[in-house]
């Protein structure tokens, strides 16, 4: 959700014009917003389905969803906003009686950067701050709580599977270390225990940049989250409506890019059997491969470096045509 402002509805996210045209939204249509975050998308969503369309959006950040009802007050007659995770996308859209499904949905996944540069929030290892992580405030437990309470093999395994750290039981044995003399409480802690382990980051990056992907995606179970949506997922489009989801780093791509694959695919079964018997048929085609934002965009804004974009519509019968096969992307 990384974007280049910080103000209500007037901001603009990672690779926004290239999501919009990819939706090709019309006049009095239906979307959902999956990730509010300061509005930028919901904004151009509101835009595009003109004044006799809704949007639905939803974020699991409250300070979002507040921020949101006094900026973008003036489109309440139109425009949904529920505090609540992605993965209940289902029972919100049943909520507003929308069972049919929406034209589009949109998923702009990971941190704004109101969240990334508020200090109080955790999320950075640049800003000192409370170790918190949380992306709703009002439950659950804390980074700090995680790494002051799970085992070193616990904590090597979550460093290692979501932040994909090599020296991951390095990390952990630092950790169990130094929670040892002083509980963890800072974000500064957590920074100088990573180095106290002596790793190096890559060339522009910070050696605790992997350690603190890992532990925010632990305190917000985002892969989960993600798979979760994604079961629901083409069920929640009317018949040619797309779905648009930016990601941030390869775990939430993969995710991403096998199951759409898999809703494009025209059988499920193993490839060693001789004959189908899933008796599964294509739910979606893809558009086109995996987009990336362009070298203007990054310069502008160098968060949208890792950024990746890909798209699906829902189709309605089986389909031979080529818009159907997988990417290789």
């Amino acid at each position: 959700m990384n974007d280049e402002g910080s103000n209500i509805g007037t901001h603009t996210p990672v690779m926004i014009d290239e999501v919009m045209q990819a939706l090709g939204l019309r006049p009095g249509c239906r979307a959902l917003d999956l990730t509010l975050g300061e509005g930028g998308f919901t904004r151009r969503l509101l835009e595009a389905c003109g004044p006799g369309g809704e949007v639905l959006a939803m974020d699991r950040d409250r300070e979002a969803v507040e921020r949101a009802r006094a900026g973008l007050a003036s489109e309440a007659g139109h425009l949904h906003l529920v505090h609540d995770s992605y993965s209940l996308a289902a029972e919100q859209l049943a909520r507003l009686g929308w069972d049919d499904g929406v034209d589009a949905v949109v998923a702009d996944l990971g941190l704004s950067s109101v969240q990334l540069d508020d200090a109080e929030r955790g999320f950075s290892f640049s800003k000192d701050g409370p170790l918190d992580m949380r992306m709703d405030r009002s439950t659950g437990a804390t980074a700090a709580d995680l790494l002051n309470e799970l085992s070193e093999a616990e904590l090597a395994d979550i460093f290692y599977q979501y932040g994909e750290e090599r020296k991951s039981r390095r990390v952990a044995a630092a950790v169990v270390r130094k929670r040892a003399l002083s509980p963890f409480a800072r974000t500064s802690d957590l920074a100088q225990a990573v180095r106290e382990a002596g790793l190096r980051g890559r060339p522009g990056h910070d050696p605790a940049t992997r350690t603190f992907q890992a532990l925010r995606i632990a305190v917000n179970s985002e892969l989960d989250e993600l798979t979760t949506l994604l079961d629901q997922g083409w069920k929640l489009l009317r018949p040619a409506g797309r779905m648009a989801v930016l990601s941030y780093h390869s775990l939430e791509d993969r995710i991403v890019k096998r199951t759409f694959r898999q809703w494009s695919a025209d059988c499920l079964c193993p490839p060693d059997l001789p004959v189908c018997s899933c008796g599964w048929q294509a739910r979606t085609r893809l558009l086109g491969k995996r987009q990336v934002a362009g070298s203007d965009e990054i310069e502008r804004n160098p968060r949208a470096r890792s950024a990746g974009l890909r798209v699906v519509e829902r189709i309605t019968e089986r389909s031979t045509t080529a818009e159907t096969t997988g990417d290789t992307a």
